[in-house]
């Protein structure tokens, strides 16, 4: 008597042999070309994407560059506030 899941798993490990002969393709377009052809592609593809970036204007840059500043002095100012607390916490407790 066979198992059913048997008679069905044959023919798939056949299908798989068969597959697994078949040619592969290796390298692709990359072992077409040497690597100085590959470096200034890179930098080509850079450069076109350096086009497409949306560069902020003076104003913008001034902007975010000032409420970044502003921001870091204000959580500079709150873990100074924190220690100098903790701090006078830890003195009085331990003496």
């Amino acid at each position: 008597m066979t198992d059913a899941v048997g008679s069905i798993d044959t023919p798939d490990a056949q299908d798989e042999v068969a597959e697994s002969k078949k040619k592969t393709r290796k390298g692709g377009k990359r072992a077409k070309k040497g690597p100085l052809k590959r470096l200034a592609l890179f930098y080509r593809q850079v450069i076109a994407e350096l086009r497409k970036v949306v560069w902020p204007t003076r104003n913008q840059l001034t902007t975010y560059t000032t409420v970044v500043i502003v921001f870091v002095v204000i959580m500079i100012a709150l873990v100074t506030v924190i220690d100098y607390g903790l701090n006078h916490a830890a003195k009085y407790v331990f003496g």
